[in-house]
């Protein structure tokens, strides 16, 4: 019985091809969307979850009030994993890690590569698999060092890595004692190599200071350990070592829950990557509807053609049960074939999809439970796309059929209907997303910055640039390629640090829970910069020696510490005094969808890593680079030039928006197309069922203008209905949206009027060519029977 059943289906597939290619493309289209969709959300939700230990791995966290809100973060003490491996037993063990860069030499090769110190422990509590060497013992020595496969490929080429030796910033020497398999792509450690925290310790970057928040503390939990119990012991640890004068609250997180909900809402982690994760969700889910509404609506609508079929079957003695089977394999054999043409599909696309999300992701054929998914997934849009016309035309009477007084419904509502302006909704839905989501973009790319991005130009100061910096600068001057240079401890581009429990005159002890943004320069700041100046000087230590403790305040700044005379005033951090000299205009130092937050910028009594240079505009810029990089191969031989685009490194800010961007580009492009795709098959027979009343319309002189609106309103009138139906939906799903960004663009009534516009002319041009079509039939060809 079954094997007839697909015997039949296929004699149906091949009677009706144009129909057939219809279904099997539109379903084989929305089908590869699907997957390409949840490849990319299985690659989000499992993020770190693949470490065997990682349900009891926790992250630490602080949780305090600043500015009137509370925040939480996960950067905390040095001090903390040692502590709480020491003192709590329910911490089986405690492990660090934090970035590091350094230049790798190896005979001429010279490399900067980023890379992390760790705790040893930290390979057995993560457990990357290690194709050399033995991680408990990998990092014993500060001097040894753990490679990535890919890494010590780049280091050594086809040679046995383990045991050979590395120069690190043209000092040290270590060995590599384990290499690593590549990290996956799923995980937050994206390092390409480990050190031990001892060589850390030996640079002198390691501190026992509870306030200084500026590593990662990761804790694995003992079985039977409660992690809300262990909450509650530690969440004091801070304020017990500092004797209250540090007031953060700890708390542990949860591994495998960072990257979904990283983001702080009144000092709750609750939301984040989660929200864009879901929104690709419901939009595979929209996808593959609407892939299966074409293949009922144009089930349904070819009625007529199986009606005396059933009426047949019916009087032989077929049950409605076996008509439904019947029904559902050939929608199954469709779904299969559909399937093929899907993988197809996916394998041809994977290449730019990855591109354009930034991982690499891949079928994985040779996994058992994949074959189980795909499968079960296959059969489910199978069902899913035959289950309304199984049991739809399975109901017919065979007496209505046989005696020819049946024909399909054609109230104002049924459910054809019904299935057009649903899939026609979820398209509105998204087209609107799509243009609200691209108006944020450019809303925040147009944002002004307040800073010269233009031939602005940063250095990490690795090796003798310091030591040299003096002449460096002079040089350069000299050289013409560069107008001005700064030393400050971050990109402009980038917050390395910020703080609060300062104070100043008049300032409560509310005021010292006001967060900072700290920045730092020598001279030249607001020259290098291209920021302006509201009132008072620049700060300048080669021609005011007490500069050494002057700071610059924002706009911001002077507003939230209620200062009505700023300059000369003196800002108090415990025991250090500084001096406000200048006040700058704000500038966007972090997110361009954020506002403005206070800054600091010190004189060189804080710490420097990075040269600012503002090149010569009045030359070109691949003349300034080539005399900048002569003056550094002089006094920093040992050390490549590398450098950055101020502008480049602020684009990348704008990365996971447009990522997001053009993945709703994409799929409503294919939403759209998948919905045109059915609803010109729906057209088409629609056309070709009533050629005869043309003919009649024609003969009675009907002009090819009205026959073509006649064909055509019923339609239009169904995406009317849509889009009322849809634009509330669409304007709460982007409200929301919305939310997460403080400087947005809001949703505006002409998106979704112009949205309107163009799905009405999208469906008037895919029904308008077969309306006209048919109404230019010859109506003596199609009434000649007559």
């Amino acid at each position: 019985m079954l094997k007839n059943y697909f015997k039949i289906a296929w004699r149906n597939i091949v009677r009706s091809k144009g129909y057939a290619f219809i279904n099997i493309g539109g379903l084989g289209v929305g089908m590869a969307s699907a997957i390409l969709i949840l490849l990319w959300i299985q690659n989000e939700v499992s993020m770190d979850r693949e470490h065997p230990k990682s349900d009891r791995i926790y992250r630490m966290y602080n949780r305090d009030t600043f500015s009137g809100e509370l925040w939480a973060w996960g950067t905390t003490p040095k001090i903390m994993g040692p502590t709480l491996e020491k003192d709590y037993p329910e911490v089986e063990q405690a492990v660090r890690i934090n970035h590091a860069n350094f230049l790798f030499t190896v005979g001429d090769k010279k490399m900067n590569e980023s890379g992390s110190f760790i705790d040893p422990d930290f390979l057995d509590v993560f457990d990357f698999p290690m194709l050399q060497g033995n991680s408990s013992t990998a990092l014993e020595d500060p001097y040894n060092m753990v490679v990535t496969e890919d890494f010590a490929k780049k280091l050594f080429g086809s040679e046995m890595a383990v045991g050979q030796t590395v120069k690190i910033d043209s000092t040290d020497i270590f060995t590599v004692t384990g290499v690593l398999e590549n990290l996956p792509n799923n995980t937050r450690f994206q390092s390409d190599y480990f050190l031990s925290w001892a060589y850390m310790k030996k640079l002198g970057w390691d501190d026992e200071w509870w306030g200084n928040n500026s590593v990662e503390n990761y804790v694995l939990l003992s079985e039977n350990a409660s992690h809300e119990a262990f909450n509650e012991k530690v969440i004091n640890i801070t304020k017990e070592h500092t004797n209250g004068e540090n007031t953060a609250d700890v708390f542990s997180y949860p591994l495998s829950q960072i990257h979904l909900y990283g983001k702080s809402e009144n000092g709750q982690l609750v939301g984040g990557r989660i929200v864009t994760v879901r929104m690709f969700g419901f939009i595979a889910l929209f996808i593959l509807v609407i892939a299966c509404i074409n293949f009922m609506n144009l089930s349904t609508a070819r009625s007529e053609k199986r009606a005396k079929e059933v009426g047949l079957r019916k009087v032989v003695g077929a049950r409605k049960t076996s008509l439904i089977a019947q029904f559902i394999g050939e929608s199954t054999l469709i779904a299969l074939i559909a399937g093929v043409l899907a993988i197809l599909l996916v394998e041809l696309a994977l290449p730019s999809f990855n591109t354009l999300i930034g991982k690499q992701l891949f079928l994985p054929y040779t996994e058992v439970i994949f074959w189980l998914q795909l499968i079960s997934f296959i059969l489910l849009t199978g069902l899913l796309a035959g289950s309304y016309p199984a049991f739809f035309l399975s109901s017919f009477s065979p007496v209505n059929v046989l005696k020819g007084t049946f024909r399909s419904a054609a109230s104002a509502v049924n459910p054809r209907k019904i299935l057009v302006v649903i899939q026609f909704s979820f398209a509105i839905i998204l087209i609107v997303s799509t243009i609200i989501i691209q108006r944020q973009i450019s809303h925040a790319q147009n944002r002004e910055l307040g800073y010269n991005q233009d031939n602005l130009i940063f250095i990490n100061m690795q090796g003798d640039i310091e030591k040299h910096y003096s002449a460096i600068k002079q040089a350069l001057l000299s050289s013409g390629s560069s107008l001005a240079i700064t030393k400050s401890m971050s990109p402009i581009t980038q917050r390395y640090s910020d703080g609060w429990g300062y104070s100043w005159e008049g300032s409560t002890p509310e005021d010292e829970k006001l967060d900072f943004i700290r920045f730092s320069a020598d001279a030249d700041f607001m020259k290098v910069m291209g920021t302006k100046l509201v009132e008072g000087r620049d700060i300048d230590i080669y021609e005011f020696a007490s500069d050494s403790t002057a700071i610059l305040l924002n706009e911001t700044a002077i507003r939230k510490m209620g200062l009505e005379n700023p300059l000369g005033q003196i800002v108090s951090d415990g025991e250090d005094n500084y001096t406000v000299v200048g006040i700058i205009e704000d500038f966007i130092f972090e997110s361009p969808y954020d506002p403005v937050n206070p800054l600091m910028v010190f004189g060189p009594s804080s710490w420097f890593s990075y040269l600012h240079i503002r090149l010569n505009p009045d030359q070109p810029v691949a003349d300034n680079l080539a005399k900048i990089q002569s003056v550094f191969e002089e006094f920093n031989p040992n050390f490549p030039f590398e450098y950055q685009f101020a502008d480049e490194q602020y684009a990348r800010k704008f990365d996971d928006t447009a990522r997001t961007a053009k993945l709703s580009i994409v799929f409503t492009i294919l939403t759209i197309v998948i919905s045109c795709l059915g609803l010109f098959g729906l057209s088409t027979y629609m056309a070709a069922n009533r050629l005869k009343e043309i003919g009649v319309r024609k003969v009675l002189g009907a002009s090819v203008g009205s026959i073509s609106l006649l064909l055509s309103k019923d339609f239009l009138k169904l995406v009317g209905i849509s889009f009322l139906l849809s634009v509330p939906i669409a304007w709460y799903i982007m409200d929301q949206w919305l939310q997460d960004y403080q400087y947005s663009v809001g949703v505006e009534w002409w998106v979704f009027v112009a949205t309107g516009m163009v799905t009405m002319l999208i469906a008037l041009l895919t029904v308008g060519f077969q309306s006209i079509k048919a109404a230019l039939t010859n109506p003596a060809r199609t009434l000649k029977s007559e």
